[in-house]
């Protein structure tokens, strides 16, 4: 499979290559230093692969990014990229990939694949990873999609967060029912009845 690095006008490509609901999974462009984080991360793009979905992610071939994407294309699955022109230099683009879309800026990078996904779990990561994930849960809170959001707290690595989630609905900062919107999944197999449960609406606004 051979994906083919070119501009994508975002507001113009509407010919998706895929057959499958895509899950966006915000990951690290490094490995971290446990073993577990990249073990869980491949383990869960291989079952995403099993129960029939598609991956889009930041388009990557390193750290956890590039190993979700080997993981998922190896198992039968689909994965599509899309990553600013700008990060090609450093970030080194997948190009085995389904589809890869390189676009001009970090803003069209997370709407192309916010428009894509049907739901998205943040595995561990660094500020990139942070900063998708809150931004997504924003764009829920006010109302501008309803896909299932999920953190996947390997080895307690989202604890911290947590705890300052709970504190912001403590303290009157966030309300309790969007804090409830974003799912605490401990195990691989929460994320897949997550899935399955909530659906996978479509809409969203950008």
């Amino acid at each position: 499979m051979q994906s083919v690095i070119q501009m994508t006008d975002y507001f113009k490509d509407n010919s998706p290559k895929t057959t499958r609901p895509l899950v966006a999974l915000y990951c690290g462009s490094r490995a971290g230093n446990k073993p577990v984080y990249l073990e869980k991360a491949i383990h869960l793009s291989q079952g995403l692969a099993e129960h029939g979905f598609g991956l889009v992610y930041g388009g990557a071939s390193i750290g956890l990014m590039g190993q979700v994407a080997d993981a998922m294309i190896q198992h039968g699955g689909e994965a599509v990229g899309v990553i600013p022109e700008f990060m090609l230099d450093y970030e080194i683009a997948h190009n085995q990939l389904t589809e890869l879309h390189v676009v001009t800026s970090m803003h069209q990078r997370k709407a192309m694949m916010a428009e894509r996904a049907c739901a998205f779990v943040a595995l561990p990561g660094g500020l990139g990873t942070f900063e998708e994930i809150l931004e997504i849960a924003t764009w829920g809170q006010l109302n501008q999609h309803q896909k299932p959001m999920m953190l996947y707290n390997v080895n307690g690595f989202y604890d911290a967060l947590i705890a300052q989630l709970d504190r912001a609905v403590e303290d009157g900062f966030l309300p309790p029912q969007h804090r409830a919107k974003l799912i605490i999944c401990e195990h691989e197999e929460e994320i897949y009845t997550a899935l399955t449960n909530l659906g996978h609406p479509q809409r969203f606004v950008v």
